[in-house]
């Protein structure tokens, strides 16, 4: 506007012809000579132009002129953006549709422009434009749950498992006790039966559960969890790490569980994981029902209406949990596992096997074959062990017998032969005791065979045939210590300033 002016006031007050002006103004004759005919054109002289202000000005130079709008068929945004959560479904699939009910509608650039124009009006995440029953996506959330042990009012804080699906954002959560694998696979399990069907795609974070290495173009998956998936014939795709927005969905999911959920079971006290997970389940429920802004209607229902149909069937089986183990096969072909022995064929003594642990069962494995199957326990110290894996007059394994135990501790001391004797006669195969008599027997490498066998005699008197509690004599050098002294039970009068004793009390409370 301040050129225009300046045009209109060399022309007027100064008579500088149009070439001049153009010169001065550094702009084409030819434009000049326009501005110059419509200020002619309009009436006005050089005061009338200068008491008008920019706008005004600008309208009489630049007048709107409205462009009569072609009756075009109305676009369903809303329609269309449902349709191309479908999968297969593209946008020129919709526009064809389209023209071939309305042949006088808009044309293939301008549909799209429209529906890029609507779609840039809508919330961030959900913008993208998910197909029905692709991608679930996984995390756990950053805020946690807590609740109370009834035993000891301990406060203990578990972690918030949430899974979204794409297309509809219906949401899952559940409270484990960790991140561990177990509680990783079994949050998956229960959100796949949650949503009664199977994505195709499912996109976890990159967390040590779930991946064992993280690559941008080749991440390896823990042996577990790449089980899960083949099991449930899902594919995992860990997004890339440090880039939220391939799991956006994840996180504005995990940030409606806290603040619908959460936030809204802050004032609640629960005394059990299981207490803690059906208030969460009911709250879950009021999440999934409430209309989400900008959609119009609620989780459950586009669940119903876009990811529902699209998901696949559950296998007929569940998957069973389970964790790999590493062990060395003992003297008494058994293998330690959590505390409890498990018998392998004998001619394994001395090898590496890998252990499966389910939750009902122990499989052995070596070399990639399974060589033994076991109940699995979950006490302390039990035994299992098969017929078929004893040896028959094997001479390898001759060489470990009860006699030579007996013989063994014989040459320390006496007490020592005593415990190993006592050690084999209580078990109900002698060689269940062969692992805890090598194990006695060693420690006079530690110490000195003199020092073992006063603790053996010290572990006699004190009626303990435990391996820990002989090392413990020796590390603690209590082994010529009276067994009296060490008795809890010893009822020694004890002699203190400070103990009254029963003379006090004898004329009552005065």
């Amino acid at each position: 506007m301040r050129k225009i002016r300046e045009i209109l006031r060399l022309h007027f007050e100064h008579r500088q012809g149009r070439r001049a002006i153009a010169r001065a103004c550094q702009i084409s004759p030819t434009t000049v000579s326009d501005y110059i005919a419509k200020a002619e054109q309009s009436g006005l002289d050089a005061q009338g132009i200068g008491a008008l202000t920019d706008e005004a000005l600008y309208r009489l130079f630049f007048p709107e002129t409205p462009t009569p709008s072609p009756k075009k068929a109305a676009l369903d945004f809303p329609a269309i953006q449902k349709e191309l959560q479908k999968k297969a479904v593209t946008l020129q699939l919709l526009w064809e549709e389209y023209r071939s009910v309305h042949p006088e509608g808009y044309g293939r650039s301008q549909f799209f422009q429209h529906y890029r124009d609507f779609a840039k009006t809508l919330h961030p995440v959900m913008r993208l434009e998910h197909k029905a029953g692709e991608k679930l996506f996984v995390d756990f959330s950053g805020d946690r749950p807590i609740y109370v042990d009834r035993a000891t009012g301990e406060i203990i804080t578990a972690e918030l498992f949430v899974a979204v699906l794409g297309a509809s954002s219906r949401t899952f959560a559940v409270a484990v006790p960790d991140q561990k694998i177990p509680s990783w696979i079994k949050a998956h399990i229960l959100a796949f039966e949650d949503y009664g069907g199977l994505p195709a795609i499912v996109v976890p974070d990159n967390l040590r559960a779930g991946v064992k290495s993280a690559c941008i173009y080749d991440p390896e998956l823990n042996p577990v969890y790449a089980d899960l998936a083949a099991h449930y014939q899902v594919a995992v795709l860990p997004a890339r790490a440090y880039k939220p927005r391939d799991k956006a969905k994840a996180e504005n999911g995990v940030l409606h569980v806290q603040r619908r959920i959460l936030a809204a079971l802050r004032h609640h006290t629960f005394f059990s994981l299981s207490e803690l997970n059906a208030a969460i389940a009911e709250e879950l429920v009021k999440l999934n029902a409430k209309p989400m802004q900008g959609v119009g209607k609620s989780r459950q229902e586009l669940f119903v209406e876009i990811d529902q149909p699209a998901l696949k069937p559950l296998p007929p089986s569940r998957f069973e949990i389970y964790a790999w183990k590493a062990a060395k096969v003992g003297i008494d072909y058994h293998i330690a596992v959590e505390h409890n022995f498990y018998s392998v064929p004998y001619a394994l003594i001395h090898k590496e096997v890998e252990v499966r642990l389910t939750g009902a069962c122990v499989e052995i494995l070596h070399g990639g074959q399974r060589v033994a199957s076991h109940p699995r326990s979950y006490g302390k110290g039990g035994f299992s062990t098969l017929d078929e894996h004893r040896p028959h007059e094997h001479k390898k394994y001759l060489e470990w017998t009860p006699e030579r135990m007996r013989q063994w501790g014989q040459s320390i001391g006496a007490n020592t032969a005593t415990l190993m004797e006592k050690i084999i006669a209580a078990q109900l195969q002698p060689e269940h005791g062969f692992r805890r008599c090598l194990g006695i027997l060693r420690l006079a490498k530690t110490y000195s065979p003199e020092r073992l066998e006063s603790a053996c005699q010290l572990a006699l008197q004190l009626g303990t045939m435990r391996y820990r509690n002989i090392k413990s004599i020796l590390e603690k050098k209590l082994e010529q210590t009276e067994a009296s002294e060490l008795d809890p039970m010893n009822d020694t009068p004890l002699e203190h300033d400070n103990i009254r004793g029963s003379n006090y009390y004898a004329g009552g409370l005065q």
